[in-house]
């Protein structure tokens, strides 16, 4: 099954997926025990939900004795590329330049906000041997 962007998953979904990030690995009952949700969902429910995201992709499990150990199958990193690559392709027409122009035209843009984004541009450069 594909994997769809972390915006596609339920609020539940994606709080699971925040946790198993956040403990690197983790059996069902870690992972609940780390959710701040009121009330706490039920054991069977945060299983149901494991189960599902490793089904569609997000997540992947080791036996470790009685218990599973899911992992997620990509990073929170790796999610928030696919997010903003799925928010390009609807919003501007596939076209990072009409984003990166959106974000240079808005007006709460601070003089650090400009800095930094040039610090990460001459970064990049550098890094992939360009000159700067």
């Amino acid at each position: 099954m594909a994997r769809e962007s972390i915006d596609d998953l339920g609020e539940l979904q994606k709080a699971v997926m925040e946790s198993v990030w956040e403990l690197g690995e983790g059996t069902v009952q870690q992972v609940r025990d780390r959710l701040d949700r009121e009330p706490q969902p039920a054991y069977t429910t945060v299983l149901s939900v494991m189960q599902k995201l490793e089904k569609a992709g997000w997540l992947s499990h080791r036996p470790e004795g009685r218990s599973y150990v899911y992992l997620p199958t990509r990073s929170r990193d790796e999610a928030g590329s696919s997010t903003l690559r799925t928010f390009i392709d609807r919003a501007f027409r596939g076209d990072p330049m009409l984003l990166f122009q959106r974000l240079l035209d808005d007006k709460q843009l601070s003089e650090h906000d400009l800095s930094e984004i040039k610090r990460m541009i001459d970064q990049k450069r550098r890094k992939e041997g360009r000159h700067v």
